[in-house]
C-alpha cells in the first residue's frame, strides 16, 4: 500500500511540475498571451503607418501638387518668378554688447 501511495505522490508531483513549470505550462501560456497582446499593438501601429504611407504614395502618383508641396517644404525650392523671403527672429536671451561685462584684457 505504501508503494502505491508513493507512486501516486510521484505522479502528482510530475503532473504539477508539468502544469506550472515545464513546456506548455500555465506560466508559458500567460507569457505567450502577453506576447500576443504586445505584437497586436505593434501590428496596429505598423498598419497605421502603412496607411499614411499609402496615402502619400497615392498623392504623389495622382498629381503634381503633392510633389510640389514636398519640394517646397523639404527642399526649400521655389517656382521661377517667385520671390523667397526668409524671416530670422532675434534671440531674446542674448545680452547686448554694451551691457556685457568687460573681459580681463579690457581692464
Amino acid at each position: 500500500m505504501r508503494w502505491l501511495l508513493a507512486i501516486l505522490v510521484v505522479i502528482l508531483v510530475v503532473l504539477q511540475y508539468r502544469l506550472w513549470i515545464a513546456d506548455g505550462s500555465m506560466a508559458e501560456k500567460r507569457r505567450l498571451e502577453q506576447q500576443v497582446v504586445e505584437q497586436t499593438e505593434v501590428n496596429r501601429q505598423l498598419s497605421q503607418r502603412n496607411a499614411v504611407l499609402e496615402r502619400e504614395v497615392l498623392e504623389l502618383q495622382t498629381g503634381n501638387e503633392a510633389v510640389e508641396e514636398r519640394a517646397r517644404e523639404q527642399l526649400g525650392l521655389i517656382r521661377e518668378g517667385e520671390v523667397f523671403y526668409q524671416v530670422v527672429e532675434k534671440k531674446e536671451d542674448a545680452t547686448p554688447a554694451s551691457n556685457a561685462k568687460p573681459s580681463v584684457d579690457q581692464q
